[in-house]
């Protein structure tokens, strides 16, 4: 059984067709890609799966259970957690602040526990920034962890904004756009921990214009045009459909 099933996913804005019956399957442990022109869907995709929306047609399955237009944070709470293409830190708290945030889904304390529970609330606490001091030294950030996370070069702040998202442990990580704004260098370093992710069982779904990126990191990739389901294949076929060439990545040439 496929970690995520996506089905017949349709969604409409007004008159406007965002989704036109869009199905794939997500293996766990799997690095898959999303690519395609703008307007074509792709965000639009990830946010009916993560509960920012809901779909107008169709079922998303996951881990085996229907999880369609569950709000956002019950979905994450099942084990979906994503970033977003605009950078989304808390740029005037500490790196450590910033993971510890993605940890609020997580920790169990009670409003009794706050004010009588003293050891039980300390203890949480502990492993709550033993937890998170983990996940920042998987991204070389541990020793940055006191640092107000504006002080970090863009790119480790994006690599902070996936922290967040992963310190809950989550089973199938979304990313949209997380090379947007990177140099080459910065690329390299995303590439190389979202392969440590994947080695950890994290499963990883990229939205990505960088082709460059896209083409080094994916075992999979869809491409949709127009909010429906393109083709799919992996990079090396993708790379040489030449309808893709044309249609999805126009003046950029070859792959």
């Amino acid at each position: 059984m496929s970690l995520l099933a996506a089905k017949t996913i349709g969604k409409k804005f007004g008159g406007v067709i965002a989704l036109n019956d869009v199905s794939l399957n997500v293996e766990q442990g799997e690095i898959i890609g999303m690519i395609g022109p703008n307007g074509s869907g792709k965000t639009t995709f990830i946010n009916n799966l993560s509960g920012l929306y809901a779909p107008t047609t169709g079922q998303f399955i996951f881990n085996g259970e229907n999880i369609t237009g569950l709000a956002a944070h019950v979905i994450t709470g099942k084990g979906i957690s994503r970033t977003f293409q605009n950078l989304r830190v808390f740029p005037n708290i500490s790196v450590l602040e910033n993971v510890l945030i993605g940890l609020h889904c997580r920790i169990d304390v009670s409003l009794w526990d706050v004010y009588f529970g003293f050891v039980k609330t300390r203890k949480i606490e502990k492993q709550a920034r033993e937890k998170a001091m983990d996940v920042l030294a998987i991204a070389d950030l541990a020793s940055r962890k006191n640092d107000l996370a504006k002080n970090l070069p863009y790119g480790k702040q994006r690599l902070l904004e996936i922290c967040r998202a992963i310190v809950s442990d989550p089973h199938l990580l979304l990313l949209d756009e997380p090379c947007a704004g990177m140099n080459p260098v910065e690329m390299d370093d995303l590439a190389k921990f979202i392969r440590i992710l994947q080695k950890k069982g994290i499963t990883v779904f990229v939205i990505e214009h960088n082709m460059r990126f896209i083409m080094s990191v994916a075992e999979r990739i869809v491409v949709l045009a127009n909010g429906s389901k393109f083709q799919e294949g992996t990079p090396a076929q993708i790379q040489n459909d030449k309808k893709v060439q044309a249609i999805y990545l126009g003046d950029e040439g070859e792959l």
